[in-house]
Formats: C-alpha cells, structure tokens, sequence
C-alpha cells in the first residue's frame, strides 16, 4: 500500500516545478490598429483624423526582472512599420518605420500588464504644403511616439491591449514649409506570443 502512494506523491511534486507560461520570455508580434486625431500645440492648425496600422516586433526581455509593487518590472525593445491613412486632412497617407523601448510592468502570474513605450523612427508622405496652407511642406518626414496602456493574455500564446497612443510628425525644418502634427487616441493590440 505504501509502494502505490510513493508515485503519486513524486506526481504532485513534479506538477509544482512546472513553471508558468512567461510571455516576457518570448518574443511577440502585434497588429495594432486605432484612431488619432489632430490636438493643439505648435502643429499645424488643421484638422486631421488618422488611422494606424502596425505591425511590431517585441523582444523577449532585456536584463532581469526587477521585483516591483508584487510584480515585475520588465524593459524589451519594440520594432514597429507603420501604414496610416489619413482620412481627415491634406495628405493620404504616412509609411514609416519606428523603434522604441517598452517599460512594463507585469503582474505576477504574468496574466496581464501596464505598459508605456517612447521612442521615434522616419517615414513618408504624400505632402501637399507648398499648395495647402498648414499641410506638411517634405515628403520625407521623422515621427516619435509615446504609447500607453494595459495588456491581458487571452490564452497561452495571445494577448489584447488598449492604450492611448501618441504621435508627432514633423520634418525638423528639412524644408522652410513644417507646420508638423501631433495627434493621439485609442489603439488597440492583439499580439502573438512565439
């Protein structure tokens, strides 16, 4: 009786080493995709109503996790090819390419996260500020982003954000025409983890 207890308990030890799934381990890809619009500053003073969409590579983590409010703190890299079209405004169109970092804060269990990136990258557009008072004046163009938010795990591969998602496109006085545009709204993510 004793020889029939001795491998179930070596199961019930071998259950508790199995570690959790840890998606900051793997890297990711993501398809975001929101709605940005045109807010005051030194930008151009015309309307704009932006739609991106991207396609981001996330890195498994940089360094080690830092223990942090009964969580981790967690830094990985961020490579993101931008298609936006502009539905509101002078221009059609942005293509662009950005690199950024990713500071996250995981919970635990690694079921969900708060999120915030920086970074910027270049791009182009179809510029019509030498016809159109306000619009962009260069074809060639830099952006820079700040992008916020939250993250669960769907599933053991899958996960699903919201964020706010800042974005300011201007080309640094290439060209005596740089109105620039700064625009921010939702965007939403759902990322595979591989």
């Amino acid at each position: 009786m004793v020889l029939c207890l001795v491998p179930k308990a070596f199961a019930q030890t071998d259950a508790n080493l199995v570690a959790t799934y840890d998606p900051t381990q793997h890297w990711e890809a993501d398809y975001e995709s929101g709605l940005l619009w045109r807010f005051t500053g030194s930008a151009t003073p015309l309307s704009y109503t932006v739609l991106p969409q991207e396609l981001s590579i996330k890195s498994p983590l940089l360094g080690v996790p830092r223990p942090f409010f009964g969580g981790a703190l967690i830094l990985r890299n961020r490579f993101s090819l931008l298609g936006e079209t502009i539905i509101r405004g002078p221009e059609h169109h942005f293509i662009g390419a950005t690199a950024s970092g990713t500071f996250e804060w995981w919970d635990k269990q690694r079921s969900g996260c708060l999120f915030f990136a920086a970074g910027g990258g270049i791009g182009w557009l179809d510029s019509k500020g030498h016809e159109i008072k306000g619009a962009q004046g260069e074809d060639f163009n830099f952006t820079w982003l700040a992008y916020t938010g939250a993250r669960i795990r769907l599933r053991k591969h899958l996960s699903g954000s919201l964020g706010i998602y800042f974005q300011h496109i201007s080309n640094r006085n290439l060209n005596s025409v740089n109105p620039g545009l700064n625009a921010a709204g939702p965007m939403l993510t759902l990322a595979w983890h591989l």
